[in-house]
Formats: C-alpha cells, sequence, structure tokens
C-alpha cells in the first residue's frame, strides 16, 4: 500500500536523506517519492505502519503539514535544521 504524507519543514537535500534512512529504518517501509520542494512523501507500507513513521517524522522535526501548532511548530522546525545538518554531513563521516 502507498501512504501519503505532506510535510512542514522540508527544505533540502539534506532534509530528504534524513527522512528516507529514518523511514527505511522501519521494517516493511520503503519510500517511493520524496519531493524536498513540496514536502510530499509517498511511502510504500502497510496501513498499520503509518502511525509509526507519521511519529518518526513528527521526531525528526518533519511533521504533517497542519499536525502542530505554536510552540511544537517552532520546536519542530528546529529540530528539522538539526536532522537535515545530519542529513547533510552524516554520509562523510
Amino acid at each position: 500500500m502507498t501512504l501519503q504524507f505532506d510535510l512542514a519543514n522540508v527544505k533540502c537535500g539534506g532534509c530528504a536523506n534524513s527522512i528516507r534512512k529514518a523511514i527505511e529504518a522501519v521494517d516493511g517501509a520503503r519510500v517511493l517519492i520524496l519531493d524536498p520542494a513540496s514536502g510530499h512523501l509517498e511511502v510504500e507500507a502497510d496501513d498499520g505502519l503509518r502511525g509509526t513513521i507519521a511519529e518518526r517524522l513528527r521526531k525528526l522535526g518533519y511533521p504533517e503539514q497542519g499536525s502542530v501548532e505554536g510552540i511544537a511548530a517552532m520546536a519542530a522546525s528546529a529540530k528539522s535544521f538539526v536532522s537535515c545538518a545530519v542529513g547533510r554531513f552524516g554520509d562523510d563521516a
């Protein structure tokens, strides 16, 4: 089954790398499409994994659009900067 997510805070390829690694660490999940420009993500996985994937994305700083507000949205944005940096430089080590 294809699960679709429209994510907040996705800015670049570094973000995409972090998202891809986090999703593909979930057994039974595989990224099909990830567009950093729009934040659109499609994942091949059982529907039962939707909550697990959404929570993993939220913890990285990439919640679904409109799912967090106020201070939680600011915290998610800050987390996404860290996740982005890890995605950009994590493979160089």
